[in-house]
């Protein structure tokens, strides 16, 4: 019965009617807005103008039919499913025009103007014949009885006092004491604790009209004058002489010295406050004595003397028993560290930049950086097994089948060279700054500093004489780089921060942000969780990598630019040099306890170090199993403080 209620109520789709000819009439589906899901059970989807079933095609496009239709019929795009007759309708050129119109916002029918002239009906103009002619009514003449009654009520609650007439506003400013509520009694009680506002300070001689001369400024002194602050002048005007009285003219900050008076009555505290009576020392953190904290280098024992220009950097052998120093004379100089005797003397073809001692006991290798070559010499000191077996370990490389390019070509030295302790040269594209060893002693770094390219870091396998970028972005420009001496991490410092990397999952594990502006060196503690940062602007930053990417302390002991920091293997001890000619050694214990934070006290200032074209210590490093500290210095000498 629904549905045939719909069908005779239903003759819908009007819009369509016009453009569907009458053999098409009939096939209309008539049941109104019953949903045609009801339909999925039954043959037939609805019931045209003659109550006959209308019949679903046989069979319903699947997927693939879509694909073919879509890709082979050209009316495809304008073909609309119909979903009351399961049909496919192909809209006409005058439908496809209607659709473009209505989506671009425009009227349906092509011959409507929306802009036709609008008619006024009520023109400001008076016509002869108005819109409405009515004449006035009766009632807008006789006074209302309603309102009379209102008025009158209203004037009886006036005169009974039940309503009061609005009071005007006063416009004179109201004054009160903001202490007048308070307690006299009581111990903040205002006549007790009452300051009475500072008095002004009377005129003196200066700032009479006509001063005696002495009270007048100099040239000199009026310049001194207009140079400094308005808060460090002594006076806030400038002493001035007049012929007479009349010749005088107004006080040009009048307004604003009068300004100032009032707020300094205005803010002044008018109370005074009630100081707890604290001991100075109390507040001062309890540190150990230095007495306590030993032991650590106290006095300058020996000075090695050689090079002839500034000693860039030094390196001791794991051993302990020799000192490798590289300068700007182009030498590279081996000391045997108890005698301060120089062992060998080595020229290379260019400024030594950087050198690094192989911490592997088994091998005796130094790797040595100038210009764009790295060298890896083999002194030839100390242990003759170990010295054999670091030759045995080069000679023994077989090279691949497949020759991989490389960023850095790899030599093997022979002949002469071979016989001065060369061992590998190998050339990278620029210029190197800093060479540096991982702690098993096969890998090794080295940096390139340039900002425009991400060629700066290079890792080079020894045993295998390969060499990989392991950065393929360039982050700033690279300062250092170093090795943790235990986990595979690799630390990598440009100008600003210190980044860690992951070399296993080879991802960034985190960015330290140093508070400096220009990072220096760094050097990583012996337990791996703390670094410690020097930087050109006298600071040195120590960080806990367990507990944030902040410093955890900012030291600035030195009055001058930081050029190196180094930590102790085993003593709780780290050192830094400057260009202000002094290390500084301090005591930095850092506890198991992970809740204990680290103990950082300064204990002794090691000077001896000229200061030589504005440049003081270069490079320090400790000896590997003394409380010894090495220091090279512009002075060309290189220092032994233990």
């Amino acid at each position: 019965s629904t549905l045939w209620a719909n069908k005779s109520t239903n003759l819908q789709r009007g819009d369509t009617a016009s453009t569907i000819d009458v053999s098409v009439l009939d096939i209309r589906n008539t049941v109104g807005n019953v949903p045609m899901e009801w339909y999925q059970d039954y043959p037939h989807i609805g019931y045209n103008l003659d109550g006959k079933k209308i019949f679903k095609p046989i069979r319903n496009k699947d997927e693939l039919d879509e694909f073919l239709d879509k890709m082979e019929n050209p009316d495809y795009w304008r073909t609309v499913h119909d979903k009351t007759t399961a049909s496919d309708i192909r809209l006409t050129d005058e439908q496809v025009d209607l659709v473009h119109r209505l989506q671009k916002g425009q009227f349906g029918d092509v011959n409507f103007n929306e802009y036709e002239p609008s008619v006024d009906f009520f023109t400001n103009e008076v016509m002869i014949h108005p819109v409405t002619n009515r004449p006035q009514d009766k009632r807008s003449f006789i006074p209302s009885l309603i309102e009379k009654e209102k008025v009158s009520k209203l004037v009886h609650a006036i005169k009974m006092g039940w309503i009061k007439p609005r009071k005007p506003k006063e416009t004179t400013p109201q004054y009160y004491d903001l202490w007048a509520k308070e307690d006299p009694n009581a111990i903040l009680g205002r006549h007790k604790m009452h300051v009475p506002a500072p008095k002004m300070r009377l005129p003196g001689h200066e700032e009479s009209y006509n001063p005696p001369p002495e009270y007048l400024l100099t040239e000199e002194e009026r310049l001194v004058w207009e140079q400094q602050d308005a808060e460090d002048r002594k006076l806030p005007f400038l002493p001035q002489k007049h012929s007479c009285l009349r010749a005088v003219p107004a006080f040009s900050r009048f307004i604003h010295e009068r300004f100032e008076r009032c707020l300094d009555l205005y803010l002044c505290p008018r109370q005074r406050k009630m100081r707890v009576n604290v001991n100075p020392e109390d507040l001062i953190p309890k540190l150990p004595k230095p007495k306590d904290l030993q032991p650590f280098p106290t006095t300058m024992s020996l000075v090695y003397r050689g090079h002839t220009s500034l000693v860039r950097s030094i390196s001791a052998s794991p051993t302990g028993q020799w000192l490798v120093s590289g300068s700007d004379d182009f030498t590279v100089r081996f000391w045997e560290v108890n005698t301060g005797r120089c062992m060998k003397t080595l020229e290379v073809g260019g400024a030594v930049k950087s050198v690094a001692w192989n911490p592997n006991p088994a091998v005796c290798l130094v790797a040595v950086c100038f210009e764009r070559t790295v060298l890896l010499l083999n002194p030839s000191l100390g242990d003759r097994l170990v010295v054999s077996s670091t030759d045995q370990l080069i000679t023994a490389y077989e090279p691949p089948e497949e020759d991989k390019e490389q960023a850095v070509t790899w030599a093997l030295s022979e002949g002469l060279e071979h016989n001065m302790g060369h061992r590998l040269t190998l050339t990278h594209p620029k210029a190197v700054k800093q060479v540096v060893w991982h702690g098993k002693g096969d890998y090794l770094s080295s940096v390139m500093p340039d900002n425009s390219s991400n060629l700066q870091v290079l890792i080079h396998q020894v045993s295998k004489r390969r060499t990989q970028n392991p950065f393929r972005k360039n982050k700033g420009l690279v300062q250092c780089v170093s090795f943790h001496p235990l986990r595979p991490y690799f630390f990598v410092a440009t100008q600003r921060y210190v980044r860690v990397y992951n070399l296993i999952k080879q991802e960034l594990t985190k960015k330290l942000m140093t508070n400096c502006k220009w990072i220096s060196s760094m050097a990583i503690h012996p337990g791996g969780d703390n670094l410690i940062c020097g930087s050109y602007d006298c600071r040195l930053a120590w960080f806990d990598l367990d507990l944030s990417t902040k410093p955890y302390k900012m030291l600035r002991h030195h009055k001058k630019a930081l050029r190196g920091v180094a930590y102790h293997r085993n003593y709780p001890l780290f050192a830094s040099g400057a260009d202000d000619g002094s290390v500084i050694v301090c005591h930095g214990m850092v506890y198991n306890d992970l809740l204990q934070n680290p103990l950082i006290v300064p204990v002794k200032v090691l000077k001896g170090h000229q200061i030589t074209h504005d440049l003081g210590v270069l490079d320090v490093t400790f000896h590997p199993t003394q409380p010894w500290v090495f220091s090279s210095g512009a002075d060309t000498t290189i220092r032994l403080f233990t």
